[in-house]
């Protein structure tokens, strides 16, 4: 398709500088929508001020190739940055810099740069005709709201700042309120979105997976179709952003189309990871089966990675994504070059020397295109081909109430790992409990599990959720890796925070856990039935049963943590227990409320009773007090 608007324009496209484990996925999808169009497309995630700063780099370089091009300019890349971000004088002092007839303007140009970069005046002159910005999470809001500001920089008009994704459609007014821009809510599935003249579905388009080449930024799991077999939720439970996000259920959507695409372009991925919210509400359940089937996605298939370079090159050929390329193509040279040894890696090398492939500062696309035809034998006989096992992934996880044994059936001729079912409440035990004997009835042995904890349920709700698990597992000798999550508001100022507090949670009590959870990573992990540890890692990190669980919520947090130094080196944790022990009953209310309330952390002048005073100097005890017991620093209590 011709770019309508006749000119080229250059996109650039943002994802906030926060973790997640997975791409940006509306981004690829508008990465694909501009390359139809025929324009330039950037994709950044970082340090925006690192970003800009090799932006100038980039054109300093450019207008130095013209005032001299007997000098090789891009391997002094970091040099001319240097210059520009600090100052440095290193570059100018080199021998054929100073020899240079064309020294003065050198200087110059450094100098115009450095005053660009310092000043700000890059602000004054964006680049950009259009910047898109991706949303995740609510609490994120801090740094995503710094990133939509700097944008403004950036683009030419503003207009044309365009910001959607998650938070975005969640918290519209807000954003609008705090930058002035007015961001788009829920998905780009209707024609004429972007831009008035073009009649594309942004939503349908498969995506561009060259812009995760682009950056330095490394994603969880790459090498995975992404994509959704249906889309929306049936339900509308409280806690959840789909209904507003997604607003319509589509009992299918064509994947098949895209799969290929991808598989084409970019080469077979290994693994299938599904965003649906509810798979297993469909009545075209076994219609997505048959699908993924197609897909090369049966029970027991395997996967041999493709010859990536040859991908690359075929890639930078096309004018597919020259800078992603470029990027990939260099990262893959010297991945094999490590592993090359004696006379073949000395042969490799000089080849690499030949073309100026050893620094990625003077790795071009014609010298990498020159250089591939004396390489890829050694790198086609070097690359890995070992077979490796293929998943399907329902990421968002699935829905209990929807499960049969029809569907179950169904769901064991593909390799799901994990089945993800979610266990959001207490009163879903009873269909939870069946869906998980169905999975073992069909031989599903590791599954995955959503605990949503601090909405409407208590500690003890949470902490028998999680038992449940515990003996699901050892009774039909299962894997099920448990990951409680902390529900946070999707709507308004609390939002904004991770701080929110449940009706029947407090704020010690969500330190508590969290506490027990940094442990392990957050996963409560399953029981090993050949030595039983994972039962005892449940019983000691929560408790054997409620009453000790109880006391855990109450525990001074460092003695969670350090465990054992705290029970076994130090002894603290017993002289808590004997302190909370010897609270007088008329006392023990207020106590508990200070400590529920995080009021230790202040001071307590008010306060008289000895036993009490004791008690409360354990919640003032640090982490460094604790990792210093073995230089005898250790705090009187």
């Amino acid at each position: 398709m011709k770019n309508l608007n006749k000119k080229k324009r250059e996109v650039l496209l943002l994802e906030p500088n926060y973790h997640n484990k997975y791409p940006p996925i509306g981004l690829m999808k508008i990465a694909t929508y501009h390359r139809k169009l025929g324009d330039n497309v950037t994709f950044y995630k970082g340090d925006l001020k690192k970003f800009i700063l090799d932006q100038i780099s980039i054109e300093c370089i450019e207008k130095l190739q013209r005032i001299d091009d007997s000098i090789n300019w891009s391997v002094e890349k970091k040099s001319i940055t240097d210059r520009i971000c600090f100052g440095k004088k290193t570059l100018l002092e080199k021998d054929y810099i100073v020899q240079s007839k064309n020294r003065p303007l050198i200087k110059d140009c450094l100098e115009y740069y450095r005053s660009y970069y310092i000043q700000g005046k890059y602000k004054q002159e964006p680049k950009w005709d259009r910047v898109c910005v991706t949303t995740l999470f609510t609490f994120y809001w801090n740094i995503t709201i710094k990133t939509i500001e700097f944008s403004k920089y950036l683009v030419k008009d503003l207009n044309e700042l365009k910001v959607g994704g998650i938070m975005a459609s969640l918290l519209p007014r807000e954003i609008e309120k705090e930058t002035g821009i007015k961001p788009f809510k829920g998905l780009l599935d209707k024609p004429f979105t972007l831009d008035p003249s073009v009649n594309l579905i942004i939503d349908d388009l498969p995506l561009d997976y060259s812009i995760m080449d682009e950056i330095d930024y490394e994603y969880s799991n790459t090498s995975a179709y992404y994509t959704h077999m249906t889309r929306g939720c049936v339900n509308k439970c409280g806690f959840c952003a789909v209904p507003k996000i997604e607003p319509i259920f589509k009992e299918k959507v064509p994947a098949l189309v895209k799969f290929n695409h991808i598989k084409k372009v970019y080469g077979d991925q290994q693994n299938l990871i599904l965003m649906d919210n509810n798979v297993f509400a469909s009545p075209k359940f076994d219609n997505i089966i048959k699908e993924i089937k197609k897909m090369g996605f049966k029970e027991g298939a395997v996967y041999i990675e493709p010859n990536q370079l040859q991908i690359s090159i075929e890639n930078l050929k096309k004018g597919l994504n020259d800078k992603a390329y470029i990027r990939k193509s260099y990262k893959l040279i010297h991945k094999i070059l490590i592993r090359l040894k004696g006379k073949t890696a000395q042969n490799f090398y000089n080849i690499l020397d030949k073309y100026s492939l050893m620094s990625s500062d003077t790795t071009t696309k014609g010298n990498l295109i020159s250089c591939y035809p004396e390489i890829k034998d050694t790198y086609e006989r070097m690359r890995s081909k070992k077979p490796m096992p293929r998943y399907v992934d329902f990421n968002q996880g699935t829905d209990c109430y929807f499960v049969t044994e029809e569907k179950m059936k169904l769901l064991s001729e593909i390799p799901i790992n994990p089945l993800r079912i979610a266990f959001d409440d207490i009163k879903m035990k009873a269909p939870y409990v069946k869906a998980i004997e169905l999975s073992a009835q069909y031989g599903i042995k590791r599954l995955s599990n959503y605990i949503l904890y601090n909405y409407k349920d208590s500690p003890e709700d949470l902490y028998e959720r999680l038992k449940i698990n515990i003996d699901l597992c050892e009774k039909l000798d299962l894997h099920i890796y448990s990951f409680p999550m902390k529900y946070i508001p999707i709507y308004g100022e609390e939002a904004k925070k991770r701080d929110y507090v449940g009706p029947k949670w407090n704020k010690k009590f969500l330190g508590a856990i969290q506490a027990i959870l940094n442990v392990n990573k957050g996963i409560v992990v399953p029981p090993n039935n050949n030595d039983g540890k994972g039962r005892s890692f449940f019983e000691k990190a929560f408790g054997e049963n409620l009453t000790e669980f109880r006391e855990l919520l109450y525990m001074p947090e460092p003695y969670i943590i350090y465990r054992k130094i705290c029970e076994e080196k130090l002894d603290y944790t017993n002289k808590w227990r004997e302190a909370f022990k010897n609270i007088e009953s008329s006392e023990l209310k207020k106590v508990k409320t200070m400590i529920e309330n995080e009021d230790f952390r202040k001071s307590y002048p008010e306060i008289k009773n000895k036993k009490t005073l004791k008690l409360l100097k354990h919640y003032n005890i640090k982490r460094d007090d604790i990792e210093k017991y073995e230089y005898k620093e250790t705090v009187n209590i």
